[in-house]
């Protein structure tokens, strides 16, 4: 108990006689004992001021215990009795055990001399398991701080640009992340690689497309060298200051990055408008990212079905199967001269190789249960990456990786945008509409190249279908292929309608196509949706339309007469590869 008086705690020992309450909360005896010192007490106990008007500390005890001896024990306070029992009930627990202990010590529940039962000794393996629990709890505390020590490094390794959009990490829906490779040369091991004095070109892109259910997901390449347009965008300086650049027509797709300045941000937009696919992050990384990561993981197993020797890359590979990591990993995805035709073409579908077996490799056991690799990867990982603010922090990308883990390694496919030779300029290639537009339709539209989602038939019109000689309805182009709307209005008048024009551009793009008709007009609808192949998703009853019904074209039309809804399958002539197939072999 602590005495404020003295400073002190002392131990109070209170006969069970006295009702009197002192002003610590505790009963005391009516006349405190006195010290009854001995020449031996005096010779073993210095001298101190009060000390022999404290009750209680380990000299009081002591004195207490053989004056109990001299005089003998009272009749109250033998142990068993009423009085006893009744003043041990008041004594806290601690004390309680250590009065029994000093009691039962002669063996006979006497007073004896007082002394303090010995200790007992501890066997091997009591004193072992004491030592192994000290360590395990320093290791837990040791994890606990290094676990945050490593999750503030990991945080400080990421790079993040802000490209105007922050979308969330995570989300009820599709997923579609841009994947970037530049070929920088600037950046801890990038020298002696790419273009010398190059600005950072987008020199592999990918389009990694998740389902909404995590079933599935496509990974389309899009070739560097595809001319194409790109949009204005605006971007974000060293210094932080935005600049917008203007955009371009007909120009290589890899100059979306770098090129007078352009950021992440401006590949996000062409892609977004090349593919018609809306982009929720995207994640950057350069030649050392491959090898470092490839070394990660312990290597990666690569095919070839004959030699390679490439001079550029400096990879040299006998035919069949290598493991390949660092600086051999990196010369394997940079290969093209000594591949199939020597295009960047070739170089794509060895890239897919390398990835499809890196992700398989990501997966296994081997990596998901090492601690030392999954560190070693979560370091390696962050350095290598420049992402959007949107997943611009450790927790963020630990969200995302955790939603979109749930995707088998056999229900992912890479496929290429489908293109052809340019004839203009036989370095390039330009888009094979008629093979690309439906590949776009099915990311779109979230459906499987592997056949995971489930077939639906769209929904057709119920309602009477009236003559087409009725027919009487104005088109917009908002978001369809350019002349979409004039070459409706020929397809419709060489089917009979009675009357069909073309309005131009719609004042806004639309994601889906869209048929606006009155309730008188819901007969001459349905005839036109059967003529269009339209499902009645598409169709809206409104009272806005006046004489003629109101058509506007969105991004899913391809064509009159061709379904708005994505094939179940991609077009033939499409490459592709399904990611957890170990059998593909570069050729």
């Amino acid at each position: 108990m602590f005495n404020p008086n003295t400073g002190s705690y002392e131990l109070r020992l209170n006969p069970v006689a006295d009702d009197s309450q002192s002003r610590y909360g505790s009963r005391r005896t009516s006349a405190p004992r006195q010290r009854s010192s001995s020449p031996q007490d005096s010779a073993a106990t210095p001298a101190e001021p009060g000390a022999g008007e404290r009750s209680g500390g380990r000299a009081a005890e002591r004195a207490r215990s053989r004056a109990g001896d001299r005089s003998g024990e009272r009749a109250g306070d033998r142990p068993g009795s009423r009085s006893a029992r009744r003043a041990e009930s008041r004594l806290p627990s601690q004390r309680r055990g250590r009065a029994a202990e000093r009691a039962g010590s002669d063996g006979k529940g006497g007073g004896g001399r007082g002394r303090r039962k010995a200790k007992r000794q501890l066997s091997g393996k009591q004193k072992a398991l004491r030592i192994g629990g000290g360590i395990v709890g320093f290791a837990l505390i040791a994890g606990c701080v290094s676990g945050y020590v490593w999750y503030q490094k990991l945080n400080g390794n990421i790079n993040k640009i802000d490209v105007g959009e922050n979308n969330p990490a995570v989300k009820n829906g599709p997923v579609n992340i841009l994947v970037i490779g530049t070929d920088a040369r600037s950046g801890k091991g990038n020298t002696g690689y790419g273009d010398k004095g190059s600005v950072g070109h987008a020199d592999t892109t990918f389009l990694f497309h998740v389902s909404k259910d995590r079933s599935n997901a496509t990974a389309l390449s899009i070739p560097r060298d595809m001319i194409t347009d790109i949009p204005s965008c605006q971007t974000t300086l060293k210094d932080g200051s935005k600049k917008t650049i203007p955009g371009q027509r007909q120009v290589r797709f890899n100059t979306s990055l770098g090129q007078s300045e352009r950021d992440p941000g401006c590949t996000w937009r062409t892609v977004e408008k090349l593919t018609g696919v809306e982009i929720d992050h995207f994640m950057m990384a350069d030649f050392n990212a491959v090898k470092q990561l490839s070394t990660a993981v312990g290597g990666v197993e690569v095919c070839t079905r004959k030699p390679i020797k490439d001079p550029k890359s400096h990879l040299n590979l006998k035919a069949g199967k290598h493991t390949v990591k660092g600086e051999q990993a990196l010369a394997f995805v940079r290969t093209r001269h000594a591949v199939g035709f020597g295009s960047d073409l070739d170089r794509i579908k060895l890239q897919q190789q390398f990835l499809s077996s890196m992700i398989r490799k990501m997966k296994s056991g081997d990596t998901l249960t090492s601690p030392s690799k999954l560190l070693d990867l979560s370091d390696v990982a962050t350095k290598a990456l420049t992402v959007d603010t949107g997943i611009g922090s450790v927790k963020k990308l630990m969200a995302l990786a955790n939603d979109l883990k749930r995707v088998n390694v056999k229900n992912i496919t890479f496929a290429t945008v489908p293109v052809v030779d340019n004839p203009n300029d036989p370095a390039t290639v330009v888009l094979n509409k008629q093979k690309a537009e439906p590949l776009f339709k099915m990311v779109q539209q979230d459906k499987s190249m592997t056949g995971k989602d489930k077939k639906q038939a769209a929904a057709k019109p119920k309602a009477k279908k009236a003559p087409a000689s009725e027919v009487n309805v104005s088109i917009l182009n908002g978001g369809g292929p350019s002349g979409a709307a004039a070459e409706t209005v020929d397809y419709l008048l060489n089917k009979g309608a009675g009357n069909a024009a073309s309005g131009g551009n719609a004042p806004q793009e639309l994601a889906k196509t869209r048929l606006e008709f009155a309730p008188s007009q819901e007969e001459k609808a349905a005839r036109l949706a059967d003529m269009l192949k339209l499902p009645a998703s598409a169709l809206k009853k409104t009272d806005r339309v006046g004489k003629s019904m109101a058509l506007t074209l969105g991004r899913d039309f391809t064509g009159p007469g061709k379904p708005l809804g994505a094939p179940d399958k991609a077009p033939s002539g499409v490459e592709k590869v399904n990611a957890n197939d170990k059998n593909v072999c570069a050729k």
